[in-house]
């Protein structure tokens, strides 16, 4: 099931006209970037008689989510009703969504022969991370380019074949410094970018996919995307995709308000915490101070004169009020006293013992 969280006539016009210069900087200038990942929602409550006497975790489904990193705009969203279901199921819708000029940032997930012919095919690049499971014949060996800030960088020419058809691809090779949270040493990408742009642009383009595990963690903390109690599919995956649009709008005032102060500062020192806690505080008594015929006249509105509103209002903005909160040195931890003695303490004497130490 597809769900398009807002049409590319409307949201992302609004978001040009609202910020010139509130966009962030293309990693790649001539190609529209989109970062693609998928989420599998948390386990529900077993409230239906269906799962209440399971102990198993109750999934209520996934989402594969499209992100425009450039407005920070979501422009698709692919539902899966089913838990279990491989997100390979709805790559088909994904791929509808392809237009020529397009540049393809994925996970390995999304590494399938299918997946990378059809991009190509539709005259689209791609900047997706290798499978184990891909197979590739190699035209030549791996060249060492330098490093970059992660790791060594090398690259070759592979070749990879799908119905008759091959396709020679780039392959671009990070041996890191560090490894990653699985434990990986190694990470490889294949692209079909031109020459001219360089390895070590490719493995910046792929860096750029945890934007939307940022999002992902601001769907879930602040706008609450992920109801415990909505066990049905079809009410959780509505949930979440609300949470999307909302998020969208917050993308859009951060447009607006990096327009007018500087994109830079915005996403430096701005909170979305502190922003989305504010809006949320504000709305439901200017709901009641400000009669519903007073926003009768946002139905027609054009939006270029959305675009003035919000520039409007965001040179009214105190950023002080929204600044990320700096986290302090980290103390370390005192150990534990373990005594098998006492079961349970006074806090008090504790208290008058170490007031008079």
């Amino acid at each position: 099931m597809s769900f398009g969280v807002f049409h590319p006539d409307s949201g992302s016009s609004i978001f040009r006209c609202v910020c010139p210069g509130g966009e962030q900087a293309s990693i790649l200038p001539g190609y529209c970037m989109k970062v693609v990942d998928g989420t599998c929602l948390k386990g529900t409550d077993h409230r239906l008689k269906a799962i209440r006497n399971l102990a198993a975790s109750a999934l209520p489904g996934k989402a594969i989510v499209v992100l425009e990193p450039l407005s920070k705009l979501v422009t698709d969203i692919f539902l899966v009703e089913d838990g279990h279901a491989q997100e390979r199921s709805e790559f088909d819708s994904v791929l509808k969504k392809v237009l020529p000029q397009d540049l393809w940032c994925g996970d390995r997930n999304f590494c399938t022969l299918k997946f990378l012919f059809t991009i190509q095919e539709k005259k689209a690049d791609f900047v997706i991370r290798q499978h184990k499971g891909m197979g590739f014949k190699e035209l030549e060996e791996l060249k060492p380019l330098g490093s970059t800030e992660t790791g060594e960088l090398f690259e070759q020419k592979v070749e990879i074949n799908y119905e008759g058809k091959a396709l020679t691809l780039r392959r671009v090779v990070v041996r890191l410094f560090a490894p990653t949270r699985d434990k990986e040493w190694e990470i490889a990408i294949f692209s079909n970018l031109p020459d001219a742009v360089l390895a070590g642009k490719i493995a910046e383009i792929y860096r750029h996919r945890w934007t939307l595990e940022s999002l992902f963690q601001t769907v879930t903390k602040n706008f609450n995307g992920e109801i415990q109690t909505l066990a049905y599919p079809k009410a959780a995956l509505f949930s979440f995709s609300m949470a999307l649009v909302a998020y969208n709008i917050l993308a859009t005032l951060r447009g607006a308000l990096g327009g007018v102060h500087g994109v830079e500062k915005i996403e430096a020192g701005l909170s979305d915490f502190y922003l989305v806690d504010e809006i949320q505080g504000t709305y439901r008594g200017m709901m009641i101070a400000i009669p519903a015929s007073e926003w009768e006249i946002f139905k027609t509105v054009s939006i270029a004169r959305i675009a003035q509103f919000l520039q409007q209002f965001a040179t009214g903005v105190n950023l002080k009020q929204f600044v990320k909160a700096t986290r302090g040195i980290k103390k370390p931890k005192l150990p534990v006293i373990y005594n098998s003695k006492q079961g349970h303490i006074s806090t008090n004497r504790l208290l008058e013992q170490y007031n008079h130490s």
